[in-house]
């Protein structure tokens, strides 16, 4: 069966980074896009970054734009999303997921996802 597995999230310090990283199995991973999303409490979950199937295409929620990189390795079924510059408005449950063929801004449409993992952005 298809199983999507996040690693652990952490705790840094505003200004800080973290690298986290997804690993899927139990489908041909090359033609699915990749997404990470996020959800605070008491907010929406919301798209963070997604990239294409190649991983040469990719997108970012604005405030992700220039501080966020998502990236793929097709060869290893491993998503990465290196997070440079945190905030603490970036604390909130991580989570990858996976949609078959193209990206999309909405959540719903993803059909499998990891567990989601915690990230804390605080001095």
């Amino acid at each position: 069966q298809v199983q999507v597995v996040e690693s652990a999230g952490g705790l840094a310090q505003p200004g800080g980074s973290l690298r986290l990283s997804c690993t899927a199995s139990g489908l041909p991973y090359a033609t699915y896009a990749m997404g990470w999303f996020r959800q605070a409490p008491g907010k929406e979950r919301e798209v963070v970054s997604c990239i294409s199937r190649s991983g040469t295409e990719a997108a970012y929620l604005d405030s992700a734009k220039g501080r966020f990189t998502i990236s793929r390795d097709n060869a290893k079924n491993t998503l990465y999303l290196q997070m440079n510059s945190l905030k603490p408005e970036d604390t909130a449950m991580y989570y990858c997921a996976a949609r078959y063929a193209y990206c999309s801004a909405s959540w719903s449409v993803f059909g499998y996802w990891g567990q989601g993992t915690q990230v804390t952005v605080s001095s």
